[in-house]
């Protein structure tokens, strides 16, 4: 699985927290349809184009729901959204990437960009996706938690180091190093399977 494939499919939430994060309140709408617009690009530019990738369609649903609360609510619900949804979004993305494992984890539809198919159905292909699926949703759920938690500090204090830590720095590294665990976890399970007696390898 490409690193660049993840990041495309991650950029809608990226943009928003930028955008949600340094735009003034009321342009909490347009964070929501900038980052809408990009995961509807994801969509018409990945391969194959249908289905469509979960993660991708979640992703454009939840950022148009946003824009157009943004550009309706009045002025204090919008400042409400901006502050806590702008932050909060990494919980709800993670909590679907969550929810999504028995059905389709969404890298194994993206894994299979790269894999033939005649290992789709092999327990170590859908070992491997389960764990990147839950790790990420973990991941962007953990990354949500440290955006809120910075917003609730950011109301609370004029000190900047705190809120840039929590609602810039973690989550940052918690993406790079996810992006670095889903390149080296399939390579190293892989490499496990292979060196098992064909006897004892299991699911």
């Amino acid at each position: 699985m490409k690193s660049l494939t993840l990041i495309l499919a991650f950029l809608p939430l990226i943009i928003f927290s930028l955008l949600s994060r340094f735009l003034p309140h009321g342009y909490i709408g347009i964070a929501g349809l900038a980052a809408a617009a990009v995961a509807l690009i994801a969509i018409v530019t990945s391969h194959p184009v249908w289905p469509p990738k979960i993660l991708n369609t979640c992703s454009l649903v939840l950022f148009a729901l946003i824009a157009v609360l943004g550009f309706t609510l009045g002025k204090n619900d919008d400042r409400w959204l901006a502050t806590w949804g702008g932050a909060g979004v990494g919980i709800i993305l993670g909590l679907i990437i969550l929810a999504l494992i028995p059905v389709m984890p969404f890298t194994e539809q993206f894994a299979r960009e790269s894999v033939p198919q005649a290992e789709w159905s092999s327990p170590t292909f859908k070992k491997i996706n389960r764990v990147l699926s839950a790790a990420w949703g973990v991941a962007i759920f953990a990354v949500g938690i440290s955006r809120v938690v910075a917003a609730a500090i950011d109301g609370h204090t004029t000190r900047r180091l705190p809120e840039t830590l929590l609602g810039l720095v973690v989550p940052v590294a918690i993406i790079l190093y996810m992006l670095k665990f889903s390149k080296s976890y399939p390579d190293r399970v892989t490499h496990q399977q292979a060196n098992v007696p064909a006897g004892h390898r299991g699911g």
